[in-house]
């Protein structure tokens, strides 16, 4: 009986992960099926282990190891956050399937857990600041410069700029630009093009 309360609390957790805070902020509808089939998946194996004369640790280690195989070899590149909502449905998944006393004990945590990428994941925190790949067509070697001309270009505070590579052949420079909006944009007489990346 506490393994199926366990079992539904899961269901709910993973429900309220899934489809009350990841796709309503995000909105990829494929990663909705890897969540859903990593927590079952990961709930699965890990009751059939707890009464099964295999180590629960090497059960637990496989999932884990299953779960990163899975997400270094995806064709596509997943964000810090994207990874984090996968590292919770699997927590969620073990501790739907592992009865522990106090039964409470392994609710408190899914609730934990809920709340915190609810509060981490939240829109308005950090809201000002953006995260930018930008491709200057100049190749500036000079730090304070290249900070300068990005303030003047994003019309922002720029509180990082690291290059990934600047090539004096072809005159270009690529810069990660981590920034706050707020200044005025000014008119720089150099073309750019930028590539989103992320914002916080």
């Amino acid at each position: 009986m506490a393994q199926l309360i366990l079992f539904a609390a899961d269901i709910v957790a993973v429900s309220l992960l899934v489809f009350g805070l990841y796709f309503p902020r995000h909105r990829r509808r494929d990663l909705v099926v890897a969540y859903l089939g990593v927590n079952v998946g990961v709930l699965a194996v890990a009751s059939a282990l707890s009464v099964s004369t295999v180590g629960t640790g090497l059960g637990l280690g496989m999932a884990l190891f299953g779960v990163l195989s899975i997400i270094r070899l995806r064709s596509t590149e997943l964000d810090q956050h994207e990874v984090a909502y996968y590292f919770s449905a699997l927590a969620l998944g073990l501790l739907g399937a592992l009865d522990t006393k106090p039964l409470w004990r392994n609710a408190v945590l899914m609730a934990l857990i809920l709340i915190v990428i609810y509060a981490g994941d939240h829109p308005r925190l950090f809201r000002g600041y953006r995260h930018q790949v930008v491709v200057l067509d100049s190749a500036i070697t000079d730090h304070v410069a290249l900070t300068a001309h990005l303030e003047q270009l994003l019309g922002a505070r720029v509180h990082s700029a690291s290059v990934q590579r600047i090539d004096l052949v072809e005159d270009t420079t690529v810069v990660d630009v981590r920034y706050m909006p707020g200044m005025r944009a000014a008119g720089t007489g150099q073309s750019t093009t930028t590539q989103l990346v992320g914002h916080r």
